[in-house]
Order: structure tokens, then sequence, then C-alpha cells
């Protein structure tokens, strides 16, 4: 019996040569470690956006084995007590501890907190759901739409956005050529069914989503639609997650009128912004708004993502300084948040910048 858990590495010796890739292989590790520092980590560089070679991955190593071969492997793998009770550990779903994330780590959002809780906690608590999770965040850059992507993440899977049912997108870097769209869309199909044959929750994300063309989108709409399978794969739990900077302006603006009327910011309720972007994601250029995805109603929450104000970026400071184990005072929290860039400057009220670039910031008031 010892021999047969071994025969999946035996027939994947004797397969043919092209079944390793290893310039794919090479391919892929660098994709996702670019995305991950560049954009969810928010490290200092910048992909390489004009390279054709990069295109989405879209199979690996398990993709070649047949299923027995899968299914022996996985018993084996569950006799020597590595499985857990919920029938995959990779899968954790704990939503006590995205509530207190989003509480406790996520400043000046009540809204996104509020949608985004409310809207996963839905999906997860009912495995009938006709179809699969759709979220839009919106907001300019800095205001927290990549850092709750990662609480999401690290809450529903036991290694987060490193996780093997997470997939990563960022438009201008998977897709940056128009002329190659009929390629990506059979790499996006092929790569989108493929975790979803391994993984039953999968999570998908698409960053700076108003970039990504038209066509591309309507290739996988039918994946997010009210369909019990699309050709015999089920897609109703799969969670999708779009970021993009669409709405940034009418979301400033509304903030902007509550303060002008002496209003508490955090009144801005749903019923304040959710039709006005809408309204501006079907207006705006680019292939997000063009799509079937926004003419089908298939986004299930617009979910907004407030300018910060001087007292959130304080907050992001003093939580910066926390993850390297300082504890600053508030004369040193106030000057770093004293260097980010604000709209109106005079007034100080909302940080362009977000707290995005905190992190680096703070390097200039360590000792």
């Amino acid at each position: 019996m010892f021999f047969y858990p071994l025969l999946p590495i035996f027939w994947a010796v004797s397969a043919k040569a092209d079944f390793f890739q290893f310039d794919s292989i090479s391919n892929v590790s660098t994709y996702y470690f670019n995305y991950i520092y560049c954009n969810i980590w928010e490290g200092e560089c910048q992909p390489n956006q004009d390279d054709a070679t990069l295109q989405v991955p879209t199979r690996d190593l398990w993709a070649a084995f047949p299923q027995d071969y899968i299914s022996l492997l996985s018993q084996w793998y569950c006799s020597l007590g590595q499985c857990c009770e919920s029938g995959d550990c990779r899968i954790t779903n704990n939503i006590t501890g995205l509530a207190s994330d989003l509480q406790l780590k996520l400043h000046g959002q009540h809204l996104a907190q509020s949608v985004v809780l409310k809207a996963v906690q839905g999906f997860i608590s009912n495995p009938e759901s006709n179809k699969p999770l759709t979220l839009s965040f919106h907001g300019f850059s800095g205001t927290g739409k990549n850092f709750v992507t990662r609480i999401v993440a690290d809450n529903l899977y036991r290694d987060g956005v490193k996780s093997e049912c997470v997939r990563l997108f960022i438009a201008p870097f998977h897709f940056p050529h128009a002329r190659l769209v009929d390629t990506y869309k059979g790499q996006l199909r092929e790569a989108i069914r493929d975790m979803v044959l391994r993984c039953p929750q999968t999570l998908f994300i698409f960053d700076e989503a108003e970039k990504l063309h038209p066509g591309l989108i309507d290739a996988i709409k039918p994946y997010m639609d009210h369909y019990d399978n699309v050709d015999g794969v089920s897609y109703r739990r799969a969670v999708f997650l779009f970021l993009s900077n669409i709405g940034g302006t009418t979301i400033n603006d509304v903030a902007l009128d509550f303060w002008h009327s002496g209003q508490n910011r955090e009144d801005i309720g749903m019923e304040d912004l959710e039709h006005r972007l809408r309204a501006e994601a079907m207006d705006s250029q680019g292939g997000f708004a063009q799509s079937e995805l926004m003419s089908g109603h298939l986004i299930d929450f617009f979910v907004p993502f407030l300018p910060l104000e001087y007292r959130h970026v304080k907050l992001c400071a003093r939580d910066a300084y926390a993850a390297r184990g300082l504890e600053p005072d508030e004369g040193t929290l106030d000057e770093v948040a004293k260097a980010m860039l604000y709209i109106p400057k005079e007034e100080r009220l909302f940080s362009a910048q977000g707290c995005k670039s905190i992190p680096q910031r703070i390097n200039f008031f360590l000792p």
C-alpha cells in the first residue's frame, strides 16, 4: 500500500518533458511576487508593464495529474492526520476575526467595514447562494482598498493572499496589451476554471479594474452570473473583488459636502453614495464600465472608501510604529501626519495620500 501514494510522483517523472515548463513556472513566481509586493503589500517598486511575455499563468503542477491520482494522494494525506473537520485546511472562514480586524485595523471607513462584513458573512453562511459574491471597491489610492482585500483573504484562508485558493490580477500588469485580449480571454477563463476545480471556495481579486478591456470582463461574466454551472463547473462559491479608482471624486465631494454642512463624517450612509457610484461607474471610461458586468447588474455591492482625515492618518502611523514594536508619543505621530498632503491644505481635512505611504514615511522619523 505504501507504493500507491507514490504513483503520482512516478507518473510525473515519466511524463513528457514539455510538462515541466520551467519558464512558465518562473513566470508564475514573478507575477505573484511582484503583484503582492508592489500592490497588496505596497512595496516600493514598479512592475514592468510593457513586457508582452507577462501572461496570465493558466496551469500548474496538479492540473496535469489524473483525478484518480489526486484523490488517492488526498486520502493518504488525510490518513496522516493532516486534514481538518471542515474538509479543507486551506479555508478558515473566520468571520469573528474578520469583524475584529475591520473594527480595529481599518480606520475611517465605517461604510466599508459594515458592508464588507455583512456581504462576506451573508455569503459564507449561505452555502446555497444562487451566484458568486461580487464586490466592487471604489475610492482613491491609499484609502484602504488593498488593505481590506488583505484582511478578507487573511480571515477566509489560512495562508491569506498567498493561499492556493486566492488569485490576484492587476489589469495593466497581467493584461497590458489590447491586441492580445483574445489570448488573455482564454488564459483568464482557464485560470479561473482551474482554480475553482482545485478549491471549493475561491477568491479572485482584480486590481485597477477600470483598466480591464471590456471584452476581457465579458469573457468571465458567465462565472459571476446566476447559473447552476458553466460547462459542468459551478462557480457559486467564488468571491470576485474588483478594485478601482472610479468614483473617487464623487466620494470626496459627498464627504466635503457633509463637512461644509456641519454634519458628522460617520453620518454618511450608503444611501448617500451607492446610487451615485453606480451611475459614475456606468458613465466612466474604460472596460469596467462598458462590460456586461455593469449592464447585467452582477455587482452585489459597490463599496465606497472615504477620504481619510488627519486623525485617521495618525492612527495609521500608530499602527505602523506598533508593527515595528515601537510606541511613539503624540508628538511623533503628529509629525508623521503633518508630513502628508491634505485637501484643502490649510484645513488639513482630507489626506490626499491616505495611509498607503505611512510605513515608508516613518523611516524619516526613526532615530
